[in-house]
């Protein structure tokens, strides 16, 4: 391999790595554009066909879980993209970032309790995805 070669490789990876982490951040945009869309919506009971047609009607009127829901299809689009260049092995464990990210949103957005045991996890998964994309 010759140095451009080398060099053509690291920017292909360097892409790579941008494209996934624009794929998680956008589906995790759509996890918390669900989950207000549902607050929002209330408490959800699924133990009859009424009560589940009764959400889905509630979805479907709700643009914030709408756009959660375009924020999956469009973060998909942008996975097969990176799967299209990269190994799965090397992708896939950057999903674990997802964890991170929604930890953050749900403290610092969300307002939600976040015991140590959860923020300690989030560090041993951020340690692993970086050991996993220098391997």
């Amino acid at each position: 391999m010759t140095l451009g070669d080398l060099e053509r490789q690291r920017l292909g990876l360097v892409k790579s790595i941008i494209l996934i982490l624009i794929s998680i951040s956008i589906a995790v945009g759509g996890q918390l554009l669900l989950k207000i869309g549902l607050i929002r919506l209330g408490s959800i009971s699924v133990d009859s066909f009424g009560s589940l047609m009764q959400l889905f009607g509630g979805i479907i009127r709700s643009p914030l879980v709408l756009t959660g829901l375009f924020c999956y299809v469009l973060s998909a689009a942008i996975w097969l993209v990176v799967l299209s260049s990269v190994d799965l092995s090397f992708a896939y464990p950057f999903i674990g970032l997802t964890y991170v990210f929604i930890l953050l949103i749900s403290k610092f957005i969300l307002k939600e309790d976040v015991n140590p045991i959860r923020w300690i996890g989030a560090v041993v998964i951020t340690a692993g995805v970086v050991l996993v994309s220098r391997g």
